[in-house]
């Protein structure tokens, strides 16, 4: 996992960016750019750009959050204990960047997942731009 510098990260991303990725705070239901997003690309950690899920696996859950039902590369999931509640926290593998939580009540027929995601934590690819900003390899999910 890489460590960025804090105040680096205060600099580059927005107090609510790093407040979420950084502090493991949640954004308010229904208020985050990507919710209703259904463009296609994919969805990258805003701290370190890692791909994290693809457009064509999401959909609209109702939670009030970016909802998807796979990572299109392996996370980080760790028990979370917050709030009295116990979860399954969601992180980026190389910045260990809060991202939200996964939930076993995701459609059936595609493995039962609910990928429940904080906006703040994401910055949208979209398909056209993928080999651009390097990341061509991933154009073959839109195949």
């Amino acid at each position: 996992m890489t460590k960025y510098s804090q105040d680096e990260l205060k600099q580059r991303l927005t107090p609510e960016q790093y407040d979420v990725t950084q502090n493991a705070a949640t954004e308010r239901p229904f208020t985050g750019k990507y919710d209703q997003w259904w463009d296609d690309g994919i969805f990258v950690d805003v701290v370190s750009g890692e791909p994290l899920f693809s457009s064509t696996d999401k959909y609209d859950s109702g939670c009030g959050w970016p909802a998807f039902t796979k990572g299109i590369n392996d996370l980080a999931e760790s028990t979370d204990h917050s709030f009295g509640m116990t979860r399954t926290e969601v992180r980026s593998k190389e910045a260990g960047s809060h991202l939200g939580h996964v939930f076993p009540d995701g459609p059936a027929d595609q493995g039962g997942l609910r990928y429940c995601i904080n906006s703040a934590s994401l910055r949208f690819i979209p398909k056209a731009d993928l080999q651009k900003e390097g990341y061509g390899k991933y154009l073959t999910l839109f195949e």
